[in-house]
């Protein structure tokens, strides 16, 4: 059988680092191939360059036993080839139809597309109303949009990076179904994810990317996830060990907490309120979009709530911001690596400062003690195991899971009596997650109180010892982690029999 895609030698360099060397692997027709990797092990780069975002500097690709080398997404998409990104392309005041039409060549007249999506949506199980506003969907029902503007070019090949960050698990079953369909039809995928449970589940075979090169492949369905992650960093992986949870003094107490978000299009909280105690792991689960960033800016002090509905060790702190917060002892570290927890153009040293000047005493007078400040970046990446040339480097040259490290490190090592982190280990390798996992119940054990905003249900409950899930601004009642399953965790996550604190 003739592959659909064929890959041989492709290679592609950028200034100190080779993203790409001597990749070859095939996909055949109707199969869903896993394309596994750590971060920066040149997945990324290796799927630009088949959708036409990056040329190779050299090596060869073959669609349909012909020469395939697309300059631009619009040749690839004319051959066949649909990419569902990560990161979605959508905006949000316009309809599903409006995007839709945005992302076409030649696109038809309003009501006919609009026929063809509802056909579409419904032959695949990815229900849609053309006419509904992006703003007023769920992630789940955005992704949808994206794989039906896909499947309208009636695509050969799908392309998907990180399909099921943000979908509960029944939005997941719903997708798989519908990959399998499409499967089943002759279509094939190239499938993305840091999910090596998931990889076992839907892909028939796999390829191991490591520093860009091919190191492997496999079988998902007879690897467990732990060989698979393990082929992928070519060491045997520590897995993070629970200890034994004896609740201490409350060292956060939230109570009847409002906040109006400031996003129009963000959800604003309802009614918080919750406690934690010294030792704890306080898990919140969330689809995207439910509160989760307003729940991270209310408690970090960046958005300002009544002044007693948050106590930190007693103390009324709802009117402080995040500099005071942090002499008192609650640090956080928000979803957004770039932009948000670090500044991408400034060196590690410098991001180092920001949030650190104040509980490490890197400023006397108003002058900045660098040379304290190098010493506790570098702390951080001897610490964390950052993969950096070193102190004076860039954020944004970072790969996303060494970032991320930084980012935990840098708040971790301050010796925070709260952390509150939102998305920990979003978009991260195996490796990396199980590192930042095992540092936040290191901190725990330590005293402190952590709470982990996510939506990886895996990992709440992995680290978790209590848990409460945020859906539409209002949060359920914390329950004890143990002997809640995933599915109750799912219903509780898209709204049905959410078991509100204000109820």
């Amino acid at each position: 059988m003739t592959p659909l895609l064929h890959l041989s030698g492709l290679t592609k360099a950028y200034p100190g680092v080779i993203a790409n060397d001597d990749v070859g692997f095939e996909i055949q027709p109707g199969e869903v191939h896993a394309l596994l990797g750590e971060n920066g092990a040149g997945k990324s780069t290796l799927v630009k360059m088949i959708y036409g975002l990056v040329r190779p500097d050299s090596g060869e690709m073959r669609l349909h036993g012909e020469p395939f080398a697309p300059t631009e997404p619009r040749e690839a998409r004319a051959a066949g080839v649909a990419m569902v990104f990560q990161h979605f392309s959508l905006f949000e005041a316009l309809t599903v139809a409006e995007n839709i039409s945005l992302g076409m060549e030649n696109p038809p007249e309003n009501a006919a597309l609009s026929d063809q999506i509802r056909q579409v949506s419904a032959n695949y199980g990815l229900t849609l109303d053309p006419d509904r506003r992006i703003g007023d969907m769920s992630a789940g029902e955005r992704q949808r949009v994206e794989i039906v503007r896909c499947l309208l070019q009636n695509p050969k090949l799908l392309v998907m990076d990180e399909p099921t960050s943000v979908l509960t698990p029944q939005e997941v079953d719903v997708l798989f179904e519908t990959l399998r369909k499409l499967r089943d039809e002759g279509t094939s995928i190239l499938y993305i994810s840091h999910k090596l449970e998931e990889i076992r589940t839907i892909c028939d075979n796999a390829t191991i990317l490591r520093l860009g090169k091919v190191v492997g492949t496999c079988v998902p369905s007879e690897e467990t996830p732990k060989t698979m992650a393990e082929m992928m960093v070519g060491t045997e992986l520590k897995t993070p060990s629970k200890r034994p949870y004896t609740p201490g003094p409350s060292l956060l107490d939230v109570h009847d907490m409002w906040l109006q978000s400031a996003d129009p299009f963000g959800t604003s909280l309802r009614d918080i309120s919750f406690s934690l105690h010294a030792g704890e792991v306080l898990g919140i689960a969330g689809v995207a979009g439910n509160g989760q960033d307003e729940l991270l800016l209310a408690l970090s002090g960046e958005e300002r709530v009544t002044n007693d509905a948050i106590k930190l060790k007693g103390e009324n702190v709802g009117n402080l911001g995040p500099n005071h917060r942090r002499l008192q002892g609650l640090l956080a570290a928000p979803e957004e690596r770039l932009g948000h927890a670090a500044a991408p153009d400034m060196s590690l040293t410098e991001n180092a400062l920001l949030t650190g000047f104040t509980r490490q005493r890197l400023t006397n007078r108003g002058f900045v003690k660098w040379q304290a400040t190098r010493n506790f970046a570098r702390a951080i990446i001897e610490k964390f195991d950052v993969r950096t040339p070193g102190t004076e480097n860039a954020a944004k040259s970072l790969s996303g899971g060494n970032l991320q490290k930084f980012v935990i490190g840098r708040e971790i090592m301050q010796r925070p009596d709260v952390l509150i982190v939102n998305q920990p280990t979003w978009g991260v390798d195996a490796s990396a997650a199980a590192f930042i996992r095992e540092a936040l119940l290191e901190l725990a054990e330590q005293g402190a109180g952590v709470i982990v905003i996510s939506q990886d249900l895996d990992e709440l409950m992995e680290i978790s010892d209590t848990f409460a899930v945020l859906s539409e601004g209002r949060l359920s009642r914390v329950r004890s982690a143990s002997g809640v399953t995933i599915e109750e965790i799912g219903l509780l996550m898209g709204g049905t029999e959410v078991d509100n604190a204000a109820a």
